[in-house]
């Protein structure tokens, strides 16, 4: 007889539970969920500080993959470790792997419709304004003097004037950001 041991395994349950549940509620991509993730993490559960939640945006961002998958691996790791990130993550991309699932049987049956075609644009326009949302919230918590406006200025015109890819532009804020927060203990 295989016995099975799983130190932990009720709270690693309840972690892949919690993250299926919000990626169940949570549509289009990783910057409309991030304002639920902010609320839930920070405000009501209190598992991370809101600076740490800016920093899990900030890593995930530059990290491969989808945004919240990777901030929902980082909290699960804070949580449980290593089975909590790997708990985490699975609980966060199984609805949508069931859901893309179930769509791709049918998708080819209702594409054509007019109401479908309505109801995707509509959910297009909700998402827009989740990512806005999500944006000015971060604008209100980031922009804290005038170097971190410059800064924000700097990449906002090198992203729309130039072909600069995404990564060299994260580059360059790390890197100027870490030349202004010296040049400040000076």
């Amino acid at each position: 007889m295989i016995q099975f041991y799983c130190g932990g395994c009720v709270e690693l349950l309840k972690l892949y539970v919690f993250f299926f549940r919000i990626g169940l509620q949570t549509f289009g991509g990783g910057y409309s969920m991030l304002p639920r993730l902010q609320k839930l993490f920070v405000d009501k559960y209190k598992i991370v500080t809101s600076e740490e939640m800016l920093d899990y945006f900030t890593i995930g961002q530059c990290t491969p993959g989808v945004i919240s998958i990777n901030v929902a691996t980082f909290i699960g790791y804070k949580k449980r470790g290593i089975k909590g990130g790997i708990f985490a993550t699975l609980g966060m991309v199984t609805p949508s792997f069931l859901f893309f699932l179930f769509i791709s049987f049918f998708l080819e049956l209702f594409v054509d419709f007019e109401m479908v075609k309505h109801a995707l644009a509509g959910i297009r326009l909700a998402t827009v304004a989740l990512i806005f949302n999500t944006f000015t919230k971060l604008y209100k918590q980031m922009i804290i003097d005038r170097k971190s406006f410059i800064l924000f200025l700097s990449v906002v015109i090198l992203g729309l004037l130039t072909p600069m890819q995404p990564i060299y532009l994260v580059i360059y804020g790390g890197i100027v950001g870490y030349v202004l927060s010296r040049e400040g203990k000076k």
